[in-house]
């Protein structure tokens, strides 16, 4: 007998016994795409630090959503920038702004072909940036944060949203926008709970993206990078309050923390792929320092082996369709 008598290489020797042997696969299901619109634009407006992303119109948005269904996405990611902002982020209640419009829309588009998912936070909304109201010393008040964010997630169940992201990180949100829910009769209304959300460098984009009025930073309710075992227990608190599944953001920097998730929960668990993760792998591509298509594949694949069910990435419309050519 030659040595060595186990070679493992016999499972990587052609294409198809790698398809056969693969731990990890990936499908269009498993991926959400995040999508932005913006208040008064009669063009889709692009996002200059994340090529390829825009902020769309009304008729855009469809247009993404139906391309979803067709694509065979899970779901779909609503977040809106108004045109006017006040310090209570006022514009997240009305009926007829821009995230509340575009929930109607697309739910008009796609009916119940997509799963439709709404950011519930203010930052967007307010003009100081901030994921909720403030204090007279400036802080983010928590309680007086949760209670708009009850009324916000029961706008957004009224306008047609499957599913309800709130992302502020503020203590006891699941619990308050769960109640509201279900005293307001959306008790089919899932809630994906953003459990481990640090306080990250990488959301630079974003920042763009959503046109951030944000002075300073948000550590004082995201989580510290450098915090793994805290995770859990925010994890362990939203999911007795009610959360249906569990998100971690960013993905990236935090698989051991997906991994840990993951081995815990009894409910799925999802990752967001968030901006500064796409810009970096588009920017590099543009320079020619690495393959895009097979850097966006593997960091995505990543993800999925790390343990998270879902993934929500900028790219999800663009890899669902080469799932699909390589069928």
């Amino acid at each position: 007998m030659t040595f060595p008598n186990q070679r493992p290489r016999r499972l990587r020797t052609t294409p198809a016994m790698r398809r056969l042997t693969a731990e990890t696969r990936l499908a269009p299901a498993e991926l959400i795409l995040p999508a932005f619109i913006r208040e008064g634009l009669t063009e889709p407006n692009p996002i200059t630090s994340m090529p390829g992303v825009v902020q769309h119109t009304t008729d855009t948005l469809k247009r993404a959503a139906a391309e979803a269904v067709e694509l065979g996405l899970g779901g779909i990611m609503l977040f809106g920038i108004p045109e006017t902002r006040d310090p209570e982020g006022s514009a997240a209640l009305d009926p007829d702004g821009v995230l509340n419009k575009a929930i109607r829309d697309v739910r008009a588009e796609v009916g119940d072909d997509l799963v439709i998912m709404s950011d519930v936070c203010l930052d967007e909304f307010t003009d100081h940036g901030h994921c909720g109201v403030l204090d007279a010393d400036g802080y983010v008040d928590n309680d007086r944060t949760v209670e708009i964010y009850a009324r916000m997630a029961v706008a957004q169940a009224e306008a047609g949203a499957h599913m309800l992201g709130p992302s502020g990180m503020m203590d006891g949100q699941i619990a308050a926008i769960r109640s509201a829910l279900d005293e307001a009769g959306h008790v089919n209304t899932s809630l994906i709970a953003y459990a481990a959300k640090y306080a990250s460098a990488f959301y630079g984009p974003f920042r763009e993206a959503v046109d951030s009025q944000l002075k300073g930073d948000r550590r004082t309710y995201q989580m510290d990078a450098g915090n793994r075992t805290e995770a859990l227990r925010e994890v362990e608190l939203d999911l007795a309050e009610g959360a249906d599944i569990i998100m971690v953001k960013p993905a990236m920097s935090y698989l051991d923390i997906v991994a840990d998730v993951a081995a815990m929960s009894p409910v799925p668990v999802s990752a967001y792929q968030i901006s500064g993760e796409y810009a970096m792998i588009e920017a590099a591509a543009a320079n020619g320092w690495i393959d895009r298509r097979a850097a966006i594949t593997e960091s995505v694949l990543g993800i999925r082996r790390a343990g998270a069910h879902t993934v929500l990435t900028y790219w999800a419309a663009e890899l669902a369709g080469w799932l699909k050519e390589s069928r």
